[in-house]
């Protein structure tokens, strides 16, 4: 396994796997597929299209699956088994997510990390375990793709997302593309951290030669880095993730360029997480939504324990509070970096640890109609004191994830476009991207789309049930009688069986 180098058990895996299709048996998961088809310009309509085949991708199916909607595509623009960030630019070690969380296991305890691991490794190993190691995290989920046979298609693009009549035509490209275009009734966006915007690439990088700098979501050549001096901005999770395999890759040195005055320790939405939360924050007014969201924003997330330790460890690490970035130049050999305080440091190569912004225009699928889209921006004027530029970007969605005009009438598809990333944040929680709450986002969202593909087709059903003709009861099950002193007007009475 790529997550461990622990011995595992194939026999308790084939085990797990065997009392993971008997729970579903058990469950009847999943139903028959109930939507009507339909077909346009001669080809059939999918019923929901996903984008992104990672964990909020996968849930979606699944949770999609046992509601019977069973006409579903998924394209992911990664190879298979490298779908989200877990093999790709994420850089911890472990998670931070605490190892007992359920995840997209959905209600089903035989879907859990913790079954999974404990069929291959044991239950001492599970208790000498502390937190889940990266890479296992996507051996995971490659086992729960595969134990659930939820179809993915990789290295396939999504292009453009255009409205066609009363559907939504999805132009792909990429190796893995069998369908130049496909149309669709419903998409969902389960595009991940970076899924209503892009990495955040601040202003004071324009005019730099690219070989002197790195966003932390890049591919970035650590070997390379081998005895020069590196600057990290930010002290987040993932800068400090970066430090730490700058360091371990053998940089002469890592500074941290913080422009806070002190370390963020506390993670404030972990003190309040809760069903309740889950479920009250998207029936909270606009103003406590805001609020709840603005101060996590301002007192942010620390890094994990962990990961700092990770970096602090090393001799040559440094981290600089109150270094706000003014500009920064490159002579052809070195970077030099003015501080917003008056002070200087020179560098050999910069990495952006500045995270990822919300911004639906930046989103090439919504080419020609992002700007259509309502945002928190639009919809809430902050007070004074609570303003906030990035939460004011991030979309102002409806109860289903989905997309809402900023005029009415201007484009009434994106309704059908269904927001299951980061982006949903402010408007519905932490249900969207996050472990915790993943499998109650996958079944909110379910249901609602559930909701709306019936309504939809209300008449259909109606004709299905006017059209509905196998009878339970065959006319063998009962005799008809008369009531003391009546008589019967007919030469015999017939029984219902000589009725038939």
């Amino acid at each position: 396994m790529s997550g461990s180098s622990l011995a595992t058990d194939d026999s308790g895996l084939d085990a797990l796997n065997t009392r993971v299709r008997k729970d579903l048996e058990l469950l009847c998961r999943p139903p028959a597929n109930w939507v009507p088809p339909r077909h346009v310009k001669g080809q059939p309509v999918v019923d929901v299209v996903i984008i992104g085949g990672g964990m909020c991708g996968l849930v979606a199916a699944f949770a999609l699956q046992s509601a019977g909607i069973r006409n579903v595509r998924i394209f992911d623009r990664n190879p298979a088994g490298h779908e989200g960030p877990w093999v790709n630019y994420a850089r911890m070690e472990t998670l931070r997510s605490p190892k007992q969380l359920t995840g997209p296991a959905y209600g089903i305890p035989s879907l859990t990390f913790r079954s999974w691991f404990t069929a291959q490794f044991g239950e001492t190993e599970w208790d000498a375990l502390d937190k889940i190691p990266r890479p296992m995290w996507m051996d995971y989920l490659r086992w729960y793709r595969a134990v659930l046979e939820i179809q993915v298609e990789n290295d396939v693009n999504v292009d453009r997302i255009l409205p066609e009549g009363d559907y939504l035509k999805l132009d792909l490209s990429g190796a893995g593309t069998n369908d130049a275009q496909v149309f669709a009734r419903k998409v969902i966006m389960a595009t991940g951290r970076d899924g209503t915007g892009h990495p955040n690439i601040p202003a004071f990088v324009d005019g730099l030669p690219k070989s002197a700098w790195a966003h932390s979501s890049e591919d970035i050549d650590f070997k390379a880095l081998k005895g020069k001096r590196v600057a990290v901005v930010g002290v987040g999770a993932s800068a400090v993730d970066n430090s730490a395999e700058a360091l371990e890759a053998g940089a002469a040195e890592v500074r941290h360029l913080i422009r806070r005055k002190h370390m963020p320790t506390i993670n404030k939405m972990m003190g309040i997480g809760s069903f309740g939360f889950t479920a009250a924050f998207p029936r909270l007014s606009d103003a406590w939504r805001w609020r709840f969201m603005h101060y996590s924003f301002l007192t942010q997330t620390p890094s994990p324990r962990g990961s700092t330790l990770r970096v602090s460890r090393h001799p040559n690490a440094y981290f600089h509070f109150g270094k706000g970035i003014d500009r920064i130049t490159h002579d052809g050999r070195e970077l030099d970096i003015a501080m917003q305080d008056g002070s200087r440091l020179k560098t050999d190569f910069l990495i952006l640890g500045t995270g990822f912004t919300v911004e639906p225009l930046a989103r090439t699928e919504l080419d020609g109609y992002a700007d259509k889209i309502l945002l928190w921006g639009d919809r809430y004027a902050a007070p004074a004191g609570l303003q906030h530029s990035e939460l004011a970007k991030f979309p102002y969605l409806a109860d289903d994830f989905a997309f809402q005009e900023r005029e009415e009438g201007t484009a009434p598809w994106l309704s059908a476009i269904h927001c299951f990333n980061y982006g949903a944040s402010v408007s519905l929680g932490k249900v969207s991207g996050d472990i915790p709450g993943i499998s109650e986002g996958a079944a909110w969202l379910a249901r609602e789309i559930a909701a709306t593909l019936y309504r939809e087709d209300v008449d259909i059903h109606f004709a299905s049930m006017e059209a509905y003709d196998k009878p339970e009861l065959l006319g063998d099950e009962w005799t008809e009688t008369l009531l003391p002193g009546e008589e019967l007007d007919e030469p015999a009475l017939k029984t219902g069986s000589d009725a038939r």
